[in-house]
């Protein structure tokens, strides 16, 4: 899984730092940062409903989640904002409280707000994803992967048909989705009316993806590949079947193919069927040998692989901002530059992870220990045939591993 995440992280790195170093060397034949967070996305599927489902309890999963993401994404955000004197924002950040709103839930994408890192967008699929499997988890609903992603990459199909963009617009959808997040997950996190506020959280995080999503088709063929990923894992384990895998991935396929809302590069037939080929076929690779001893330096990018994906953008900009526009430099300027942006890139996401991440995620793992105790004590059990021991995924992933993208899972759950 780390390592997965390090060619995920790495993929997605390349994607920004090409057309701004060495624009010659970018390949168009497929898409290195959709490929990228592709990966990313098959591996949260793979391993986050597992790891909730071992853990047995929602309130633990989501103390981990918050300790593993919100932490160094504020930082970004911080760090962001101080140097807006220097860099600006983004022109697709609103300057209103509606960005305020939908960056405290990580939902940035869904309600058609911009975030300050461009690689941001991503988590609010992680966000998405996190929700309903919660929801699907108290319920018990959580066993249907393969027919969910089925359903996701049909609906991906159909509103990519029917649909031109986002159809609840303006501020509000950020607004009231940042109510309905805090309150629901309140009522998650400390038991009162958990399974209700489980499904409001997933029925708003469903009705946002689908209706106020700024690409409603490409959110829809996340969550397909994502809970593609579950299937699989469930496959494996002789709990499922293979074929609504392939069927998802025929769909997602051709999803964009004749979508309203399209005409990117990256989605043209040649393009986006090559990306998705890539990105199944490093997957599968993955899993093949992930009994067999890999290269270290690809597990520590995908232990830094969420510092990577979040501080890299950043990085680059300013760093292009000191430097000048290189597109048209020498080569051998262009090499050395790229070269030492890189190294400042690794450098400064190893920091981040060593004095961000990490200190959190053992507070948050401390956290976690004292509410399961205190939750013995009190008699509160957890759900029937989860008992409370180690989660041996998300424990050990959350001991010494990343995220996506998101995530996010190594030691993270993100993608992006």
């Amino acid at each position: 899984m780390d390592a997965l995440r390090g060619i995920g992280a790495t993929a997605v790195v390349a994607e920004h730092l090409l057309p701004w170093f060495l624009p010659q060397l970018r390949p168009y034949w497929f898409s290195l940062g959709v490929y990228g967070i592709l990966v990313f996305f098959l591996v949260s599927g793979y391993i986050i409903p597992s790891s909730l489902e071992r853990h047995g309890d929602v309130r633990l999963f989501w103390i981990s989640r918050f300790f593993r993401l919100y932490p160094l994404y504020l930082s970004v955000v911080v760090v962001v904002l101080a140097l807006a004197w220097w860099v600006p924002l983004r022109e697709e950040v609103p300057r209103d409280g509606s960005a305020v709103a939908a960056h405290a839930t990580m939902l940035l994408d869904v309600v058609s707000v911009g975030g300050v890192a461009d690689t941001m967008w991503t988590l609010s699929y992680e966000m998405v994803f996190y929700l309903l499997v919660t929801a699907l988890f108290l319920v018990g609903g959580h066993g249907r992967s393969g027919l969910l992603s089925m359903l996701f990459a049909a609906a991906a199909v159909t509103v990519g048909l029917v649909v031109s963009g986002a159809v609840l617009v303006g501020g509000w959808p950020a607004y009231v989705s940042a109510v309905v997040f805090v309150a629901g997950l309140a009522c998650v996190v400390w038991g009162r009316l958990r399974t209700a506020s489980a499904c409001v959280l997933g029925l708003m995080a469903l009705v946002l993806l689908l209706l106020s999503s700024r690409v409603p088709w490409l959110g829809a063929a996340v969550l397909a590949v994502m809970f593609a990923g579950t299937a699989i894992h469930r496959w494996e384990r002789g709990g499922g079947r293979l074929w609504p895998v392939a069927v998802t991935a025929a769909l997602v396929a051709v999803a964009p193919l004749w979508a309203v809302e399209g005409g990117w590069w990256w989605v043209q037939a040649d393009v986006w069927l090559t990306t998705i080929a890539l990105a199944g076929a490093t997957f599968a690779a993955g899993m093949a040998l992930r009994e067999r001893r890999l290269p270290r330096v690809l597990t520590w990018l995908g232990l830094i692989s969420y510092s990577l994906y979040l501080v890299h953008h950043p990085l680059l900009k300013y760093f292009v901002e000191i430097t000048g526009d290189l597109r048209r430099a020498e080569l051998p300027y262009q090499l050395m530059m790229a070269a030492l942006a890189v190294a400042v890139v690794l450098a400064v996401s190893a920091l981040s992870f060593r004095y961000v991440e990490r200190p959190m995620q053992t507070l948050g793992r401390r956290l976690s220990r004292r509410s399961a105790r205190r939750l013995q004590r009190a008699g509160d059990l957890r759900t029937p045939g989860q008992g409370a021991r180690h989660d041996g995924v998300l424990g050990h992933q959350e001991r010494e591993v990343p995220d996506r993208v998101g995530d996010h899972v190594g030691q993270g759950d993100t993608a992006g």
